[in-house]
């Protein structure tokens, strides 16, 4: 079951780009764009697992709306131009999980969404991806029902791709999420891990190598 995403923002072409990336990262999400609509909304539908507010939305603001995430269990994740501390200061003292300044990079939205939803306890464990099925708590793979065997970081890398499809991830980013910021190896590892992955998963993997950046899943 793919996580829900409640997504409280007027701006629209910033509610469309996150509706876009949320939809390629294989979340569901709802969009809506004022502050009273979205109290209304959530009484006959509350079944989020996160909310992403605006602070500054029409009729009802991004912290006046913090008492009804809490009273459905919503941890909520601040999208708001205002920079000045005192605000970030009191999204966090009301409750909010996290602050995030616009603009933003997509691609660190969706990491801090991962982490909000793992501490929470809200996050999806089993992904999917063509006929490839990935339990991350058991540390699974299957291929069309059939187990494949990978190795502990071949798994770990392949995780990360996927929880982060259509995204280009650089070397270096893969390297220090999946083998540490302490790894004294160069990025031809990560070369030799997604080669490898190709290998084993054959055409159901569609890892694209990006020029001079790093790779990127594609569905």
């Amino acid at each position: 079951m793919k996580n829900r995403i409640l997504v409280v923002e007027d701006d629209t072409a910033i509610a469309e780009a996150i509706g876009l990336n949320l939809m390629l990262s294989d979340f569901d999400y709802k969009i809506i764009d004022d502050g009273a609509e979205a109290v209304s909304y959530l009484e006959k539908d509350h079944s989020f697992d996160l909310a992403l507010l605006d602070v500054m939305l029409p009729n009802l603001d991004g912290f006046s709306l913090m008492e009804h995430m809490a009273k459905y269990n919503i941890p909520v994740l601040y999208l708001t131009a205002k920079v000045d501390l005192a605000s970030k200061i009191k999204g966090l003292r009301l409750g909010a999980e996290d602050y995030i300044v616009k603009p933003f990079e997509m691609l660190e939205l969706l990491v801090r969404i991962e982490k909000i939803l793992e501490r929470s306890g809200k996050l999806n464990n089993v992904l999917r991806y063509k006929d490839l099925t990935v339990d991350v708590a058991k540390r699974t793979v299957s291929q069309s029902g059939e187990p494949v065997k990978l190795q502990p970081l071949e798994f770990d890398l392949l995780v990360r791709f996927l929880k982060f499809k259509n995204c280009t991830l650089s070397r270096e980013r893969l390297l220090n999420e999946v083998w540490g910021f302490d790894f004294a190896g160069g990025t031809r590892t990560v070369d030799i891990h997604v080669a490898h992955l190709r290998k084993k998963l054959g055409q159901s993997l569609n890892i694209v190598a990006v020029t001079k950046l790093g790779y990127r899943l594609e569905d």
